[in-house]
């Protein structure tokens, strides 16, 4: 058993645990029931209960939530509809997001795989200076896809 202040009262009963937490108005808590013999805290449970909430809520106040915007092209892009876009892709991460870079084949363009390839690589080449590419251009059924995400400041 463990007083309130940390030090060790010993082996006790349970009827002599629970007067000495009654006498001091504070509660019995098993912080190890598995051990032999089993440890047990007189501790003051609400107020532990209140400080463990205190800082759940600190931690979740400090985490942060990471999006994924997606720039769509298509594989026949023209120069400047190519300029707007990267700039957008570029916005997206100078604020800390993650952009997925999309090209969508339409009908019979899906046989020139190797044209969208090169205009994906061409974004990502345009945009190493802010973002690393976190997975290389990839087929999924008639799209092809880039991740890029923004590069750490912690340097």
């Amino acid at each position: 058993m463990i007083a309130s202040d940390g030090e060790q009262l010993g082996i006790k009963s349970k009827q002599e645990a629970l007067q000495i937490a009654e006498d001091a108005n504070l509660d019995v808590v098993l912080v190890a029931p598995k051990a032999k013999p089993p440890v047990a805290r007189i501790m003051d449970y609400g107020k532990y209960r209140f400080e463990l909430q205190k800082k759940q809520r600190e931690a979740r106040k400090k985490q942060k939530v990471v999006s994924v915007k997606e720039v769509r092209l298509s594989p026949t892009i023209d120069t400047n509809d190519f300029n707007t876009k990267l700039k957008n892709a570029k916005k997206f991460l100078a604020k800390g997001e993650k952009v997925r870079v999309s090209i969508r084949f339409k009908g019979r363009a899906i046989t020139h795989k190797d044209i969208g390839r090169e205009v994906l690589n061409r974004m990502a080449a345009e945009t190493a200076d802010v973002a690393t590419v976190e997975q290389r251009p990839k087929m999924d059924g008639r799209s092809m896809f880039l991740m890029l995400s923004p590069i750490a400041e912690n340097k």
